[in-house]
């Protein structure tokens, strides 16, 4: 009786995939490369490069590496435009859609706001950004070989939301499932702390890193955690939700640092508080936005600067409290508003020995609005990569 473990099938699909990781990671190589990257023999790396020039991933390059005597040797090259991915991070007010090459190379981008929460109008403009990314990147959409969608609310290993708050609930639109039947694209629906968690150790500030944690910290703190490079999910897809922070002495909220800078901004903005300069950078309705907060301590304004200091202490209350139960060797601290964040690092490290005894490093990630449709991309890499031969490509080509 056969074992699955070694089926011509399951092996041919291994040394597949072995190959084309080595291929898509390096830019011309050669039989005897490929042989010494993944350890196979060199009629199996024949056989499998011609498999693969067949089904259209990669391309053979004509001219020699060097001088030689005798016949060239074979050289190939991944093709990363034989197919392409789209990946979708929708929002509570907006959603962003990006098309990206197999390498991940993003190459077109629509943002559209939403008008309002009527499901067939959330529906339709996640539709207008997809068209439009693709219109920017020039991809016919029978050219996507798998599309992927992020959403603030959990998400189980089978692709199910989470209804434990109306929040949540607001995101179970089937978002993935109108994608799938408007274009046939495999469509997959993750978390989008997790696409963030994703991103980040994909080409972020967490690349190689296995023990890592990354938050979401914009509107509400959510997290992506990591342990030996593996996603936590957990029974319903909510590992790594923080709404029990409101049970966390000095945190109380799972609030972000843009929805404190508004609510912090607008008590230093009541009749006799101290002089700022933030009265002057509220916008018409007097609301203060954390750009304003971040700019105004910059400035040396003595008001801003005390609410960064709160913000860095309830950062490492937060941070604290996901050392004392991940253990991550690194939390990054993401979102829109992460590249101003870079300012609360030292305010946090100084304070987080206080609230656990395994303090992980603490950055800012570089992406910035965009970590979850990156991480979004890499799922639908993932996805394309585990079904290299299953996928056709040749409607890329057209």
């Amino acid at each position: 009786m056969s074992r699955a473990g070694t089926s011509p099938r399951l092996l041919r699909r291994t040394n597949l995939a072995a190959v084309l990781q080595v291929l898509r990671d390096a830019g011309v190589v050669t039989v005897t490369d490929l042989m010494a990257a993944t350890g196979l023999v060199r009629t199996t790396v024949i056989a499998v490069c011609d498999d693969l020039l067949d089904r259209g991933w990669i391309q053979e390059v004509e001219g020699s590496s060097g001088a030689q005597v005798g016949r060239p040797a074979r050289r190939s090259r991944f093709d990363d435009r034989a197919g392409f991915v789209v990946g979708v991070d929708v929002g509570e007010a907006r959603t962003t859609a990006v098309v990206a090459d197999l390498r991940g190379r993003v190459l077109g981008r629509e943002t559209r706001v939403f008008a309002d929460r009527a499901p067939v109008r959330r529906l339709a403009t996640v539709d207008a950004a997809v068209d439009g990314a693709l219109a920017d990147a020039a991809v016919v959409p029978a050219a996507v070989l798998a599309a992927a969608v992020g959403i603030a609310a959990p998400v189980d290993r089978r692709g199910r939301i989470s209804h434990g708050q109306p929040f949540w609930e607001a995101f179970d639109h089937g978002f993935e499932r109108r994608l799938q039947k408007r274009h046939g694209w495999p469509t997959l629906l993750a978390n989008d702390a997790n696409l963030a968690a994703m991103a980040e150790r994909w080409c972020g500030a967490a690349s190689g890193v296995d023990d890592l944690v990354v938050m979401l910290a914009g509107e509400r703190i959510g997290t992506g955690v990591m342990e030996a490079g593996r996603l936590l999910h957990g029974r319903s897809g909510a590992a790594g939700e923080l709404g029990g922070l409101a049970l966390v002495q000095g945190v109380g909220s799972p609030d972000g640092i843009a929805a404190l800078c508004r609510a912090w901004g607008a008590e230093a903005l009541r009749p006799g508080a101290p002089a700022t300069a933030l009265r002057d950078l509220a916008g018409p309705a007097g609301t203060v936005e954390a750009r304003d907060v971040f700019r105004a301590a910059a400035a040396g304004d003595d008001v801003a600067r005390r609410i960064l200091d709160r913000l860095a202490e309830r950062l490492a209350r937060i941070i604290g409290l996901l050392g004392t139960l991940f253990d991550p060797e690194l939390v990054v601290i993401a979102g829109a508003v992460a590249e101003s964040s870079a300012v609360l690092l030292e305010g946090i490290d100084r304070q987080l020995p206080r609230f656990t005894a395994t303090p992980p490093r603490v950055a800012v990630s570089a992406l910035g609005d965009a970590v979850v449709s990156v991480g979004a991309v890499r799922l639908a890499l993932d996805h394309v990569e585990r079904h290299a031969l299953d996928l056709e490509l040749g409607a890329a080509a057209g």
